[in-house]
């Protein structure tokens, strides 16, 4: 049996950065300072007007063929990640299969999750290599949900930025994923919603458990995903750990999906550890939903801070709700 081992990873952002001296200049009522202290966000990237999640997907996949001599004929699968498709249909996957040279026996689909999105991805990339229908499979994660944001919404605003990751994984002997351990509590999908887009009508949308307070599409009852986080990610972690019969201990890096820094400072504490052990990379960034593992996995091989001598766990939480988390050995 072959496993999926997770090979190069290339990150594309937007060419338009927004920083928070920006931003103060914009609206001086803002208190950026205060704010920083919360998101740990200095700027984020903004997707132009006419650019859209597979355009970035498709710059993110370029990067990652050249710069590692990828012929994208050789590509089995491509899985897309993204909660802002081009269209509702078709598929964003299969409008990127096409600009990217992908054989057409290749499969291409989306799936709609967002914090969580890159460890799904990773689970579904391993089953299909395990399975035997793939060898190489194309993860893309891809975001601009600076689109469902109002210019005047100071919560939303100096947190989000767009940006998308391509991830290779490879056919491989020994396997380097394990311990996948999933979660969803629907319950919380009034807290991070758009109700706009969608078959159902307005009236029978759901509603925000609180007042919206901005005109943006996206809502976010930041408090109540702060609790749900520092609740259910705990014992995931614990979980994994179960399951992979490992200690706290025992782990190198915890790759954390990043929020803001006032949740991974929580969770830090929950958790008994030290940034060095769960790096915080946010800050020229901000919340780039399914791609911020990716990124951190990047910085981190940039940084030389992976050793093959002890495994990472990956864990991605957030809207949905939905969380998941596993074992990575792997540099």
């Amino acid at each position: 049996m072959k496993y999926a081992a997770i090979g190069p990873i290339s990150v594309h952002l937007p060419e338009k950065v927004e920083t928070n001296d920006q931003l103060k200049a914009e609206f001086p009522s803002w208190d950026l300072d205060l704010i920083y202290s919360k998101t740990g966000i200095a700027q984020r990237h903004i997707a132009a007007a006419d650019e859209c999640a597979s355009d970035l997907g498709v710059a993110a996949a370029k990067k990652l063929f050249a710069a590692n001599e990828i012929d994208p004929q050789s590509i089995d699968f491509l899985l897309l990640c993204t909660q802002t498709p081009d269209y509702p249909l078709p598929t964003t996957a299969c409008l990127m299969q096409d600009r990217l040279g992908l054989p057409t026996s290749a499969g291409a689909i989306d799936f709609n999750l967002g914090c969580s999105g890159f460890v799904y991805g990773l689970s579904l990339a391993d089953g299909l290599i395990r399975s035997g229908a793939a060898k190489r499979v194309l993860l893309v994660t891809a975001e601009t949900y600076s689109k469902y944001i109002h210019p005047t919404d100071r919560s939303l605003r100096t947190i989000f930025g767009d940006g998308a990751t391509a991830t290779l994984l490879e056919a491989s002997d020994e396997p380097s994923l394990s311990a996948f351990q999933f979660g969803t509590d629907g319950s919380g999908a009034d807290t991070l919603l758009v109700t706009k887009g969608g078959a159902r009508p307005q009236e029978d949308a759901h509603k925000p458990r609180h007042r919206h307070r901005w005109p943006s599409d996206l809502y976010m009852d930041g408090p109540s995903l702060i609790n749900f986080t520092v609740g259910a990610i705990p014992k995931l972690v614990d979980n994994i750990l179960g399951a992979a019969e490992l200690t706290k201990e025992d782990i190198g890096l915890y790759l954390l999906h990043q929020a803001t820094y006032k949740m991974l400072d929580q969770l830090q504490d929950r958790l008994g550890l030290t940034e060095e052990r769960m790096p915080v990379v946010l800050q020229d960034y901000g919340n780039t939903v399914s791609s911020t593992i990716p990124i951190v996995i990047h910085d981190m091989r940039a940084a030389g801070r992976l050793h093959l001598a002890s495994p990472n766990m990956l864990v991605g939480f957030g809207v949905g709700w939905s969380w998941a988390g596993c074992i990575w050995r792997g540099i």
